[in-house]
């Protein structure tokens, strides 16, 4: 017990040490750190950056890169809420840093961003085959795009159409295999063999790759291993891509069927049989599953339940997979024809004449509906009301369904091409000739272009220079570096973000 009367003892050379260390320690906790909503994500995409350890009620500027976007306050506790701050829409694929400085001085923190944007399925996100993010490849370099790599299997088809997540390539091949390449050098990652053709075009979420089989079986894969997780046996062969919404799979049947699969197992939710083979892929917007039928219908179901709300009579079966966008869902048909209808109701908006087969699935962008024909043309029709905005004639039937990103409509050809046409006029402005006719739907993401081809390959194309050409991605910079505005405002109280444009 301690006797206050007894003389205090020297502190030893081990107590000195463990009070400094205890000191130290409390030191390096204060040191200011940042937290990000997220880590990867598209440009325009919102941040929401939180910080702790700064000086007590201080302002704390946040940047992305070199930009100041945003003013916080530090608490109390030296700790500030979260502020919204935007991946800027110029922000390359790539590397950035969002750094957090005190005012004034240079302490602070930083934390690394990543840039990138994903193609996770047959119609991307929006329904539409519109990368709204690109800001890599435009109308004015193209023209300079060169094959970066090609993937092949001499004597098999690629039909499928590729899906890119996570820095990843899924895509189906004839030779019975789902593939996983690397986007940026085509080296295989990892292959699953199914036994029969994968036509079916890869849908990619949440880490589980989706996709139908010529063995007539839906297949859930783990995306990062290729790793079988379940699948489902459908009565026939299964071409049409899958759709995942909302935790369930939505695909198609050669049975005639249309199915809701939970996505974490596989179980049956429902399954509504039209009168033919269900090629097209369905999309899923607002509650509803629309897709069309050899049977000549498009339909539209109730997604929780399998209900039909609508079908619309065309003239001709319906592979074409339906695009949706502002309320109207755009198809084509066997009969020639492009239709749009309303998605309500399935009431008749325009119909549109090619003259010949409409398998291709439309593109919508901007207003503008973009499609391709077995006639060789590839059309821009005004969404509203089906005008011809301009057609370009590519020299094979046109069964691949457009890509549309940062002004520049990208498409295959079976007369072995794969083009980029000018968005707003139709004119070429590239394209490159693969070893047979290309039915694969091309997807364009981070400055590189993806297609398959039934010369057996898949090709990634990006520009000559790589992204070098466009500008580099950020490098990281030293924060006394960094220059703050000083036009910012306070933020609110209450509010999660000051000075940025969202």
């Amino acid at each position: 017990m301690f006797d206050p009367r007894e003389p205090s003892q020297p502190i030893t050379s081990c107590a000195f040490l463990f009070i400094a260390g205890l000191v130290l320690c409390g030191l390096a906790s204060a040191a200011p750190s940042i937290t990000l909503s997220k880590r990867t994500a598209p440009p325009t995409s919102r941040i929401l950056v939180t910080g702790h350890g700064f000086k007590p009620n201080v302002g704390v500027d946040i940047y992305f890169d070199s930009q100041d976007e945003a003013l916080a306050i530090a608490d109390d506790a030296g700790s500030f809420s979260p502020i919204a701050i935007p991946a800027p829409a110029s922000a390359l694929p790539g590397t950035h840093w969002v750094s957090a400085v005190e005012r004034p001085g240079h302490a602070g923190a930083q934390a690394a961003f990543l840039v990138r944007t994903e193609w996770r399925r047959f119609h991307r996100q929006n329904m539409e085959r519109h990368n709204p993010y690109e800001n890599v490849l435009n109308v004015n370099n193209v023209g300079s795009l060169q094959r970066k790599w090609s993937h092949t299997h001499p004597g098999f088809y690629v039909d499928s159409s590729p899906a890119v997540a996570r820095g990843t390539v899924y895509v189906g091949s004839y030779d019975s295999n789902v593939y996983a390449l690397k986007a940026d050098t085509g080296a295989e990652v990892w292959s699953y063999s199914t036994g029969y053709a994968v036509v079916s075009s890869p849908a990619v979420v949440k880490g589980v790759v989706y996709v139908g089989s010529y063995d007539r079986n839906v297949y859930a894969l783990k995306a990062s291993t290729g790793a079988k997780l379940w699948s489902y046996p459908t009565g026939n062969e299964v071409s049409s891509s899958p759709a995942v919404a909302d935790g369930v799979v939505y695909v198609g049947s050669r049975d005639n069927n249309v199915y809701a699969l939970e996505a974490s197992t596989g179980a049956l939710l429902w399954s509504y049989v039209t009168g033919s083979w269900v090629d097209s892929s369905p999309a899923v917007a607002k509650g509803v599953a629309y897709v069309g039928s050899d049977d000549g219908n498009v339909y539209a179901l109730n997604a929780g339940t399998g209900a039909k709300l609508w079908s619309y009579a065309t003239g001709g079966a319906v592979g074409s997979s339906p695009a949706v966008a502002h309320g109207i869902v755009y198809v084509g048909s066997v009969d020639g024809n492009v239709y749009a209808l309303k998605a309500s109701t399935g009431a008749k908006l325009w119909s549109y004449t090619t003259g010949l087969y409409v398998s291709s699935s439309p593109a919508v962008a901007n207003g503008v509906v973009y499609v391709g024909s077995w006639n060789g043309n590839v059309y821009a029709l005004k969404a509203r009301t089906g005008t011809l905005l301009w057609s370009c004639e590519t020299g094979g039937g046109v069964d691949s369904s457009p890509a549309v990103a940062n002004g520049v409509v990208y498409v295959g050809s079976q007369n072995n091409s794969v083009y980029a046409l000018n968005a707003s006029t139709g004119a070429k402005l590239w394209s490159y000739r693969t070893g047979d006719v290309v039915f694969s739907s091309p997807v364009v993401v981070n400055g590189l272009v993806y297609v398959g081809s039934y010369d057996g390959s898949v090709y990634g194309f990006s520009l000559k220079h790589g992204r070098e050409e466009a500008a580099a991605p950020s490098r990281r910079l030293e924060l006394k570096m960094l220059r703050l505005d000083l036009n910012l405002k306070m933020p609110q109280p209450g509010a999660t973000s000051s000075g940025a444009q969202l």
